[in-house]
């Protein structure tokens, strides 16, 4: 039986795509979706991803959790708690996220890398952080990147094309963030 454990795991970890690993576990995937990551809770069924959505690697999704010492404390071993997690068309889920039970992100929104998402995120919306917090929307980050000249064309290019684009730009072709504030001591 262990043998058995063993195998399909290796089949599932390097034979298989993301998606179908997905798919495997229950997870209801729509049209044209990117999906690099594998971590999908044994009850995939309860997750539910729209069209052309993008999920990074390393993203996990939860539909449960916490439940297990309660069951000890409370000697109630029947005890347990779901909640199902919807992801809206066109949205991007960046690296290292964590997707709780009962979240939903609506459409056209992007959940910045190593996000924390908690609550359920409205459509048209960005958060990151830990827990993710709004930053802002996508419609405005778009018409942003085009009118401040920040939109490199380089989508449909080869690797090769983009590197050699991306490296002959001037650096106020790139964005630069601002510092972190740093508040004043009173020494």
């Amino acid at each position: 039986m262990k043998v058995l454990q063993l195998v399909k795991m290796i089949r599932e970890r390097f034979f298989m795509s993301p998606e179908c690993c997905a798919r495997k576990h229950g997870v209801k995937i729509g049209k044209g979706c990117y999906i690099s990551t594998r971590q999908f809770p044994s009850e995939g069924y309860l997750i539910e991803i729209g069209d052309y959505v993008r999920i990074a690697t390393k993203t996990s999704f939860f539909t449960h959790g916490g439940i297990w010492s309660i069951r000890k404390i409370y000697n109630d071993p029947k005890l347990d708690h779901f909640g199902k997690i919807k992801v809206g068309n066109y949205s991007y889920i960046g690296e290292n996220c964590m997707i709780m039970p009962g979240v939903t992100i609506g459409e056209r929104c992007i959940i910045g890398g190593g996000s924390v998402v908690t609550k359920s995120v409205p459509d048209g919306c960005m958060v990151a952080g830990n827990p993710a917090k709004f930053i802002g929307y996508t419609e405005d980050f778009y018409h942003r990147l085009k009118n401040e000249g920040f939109d490199t064309q380089t989508g449909k290019l080869s690797e090769l094309e983009k590197k050699e684009k991306l490296l002959s730009m001037s650096e106020s072709s790139f964005e630069v963030k601002k510092p972190i504030r740093i508040p004043e001591t009173n020494s």
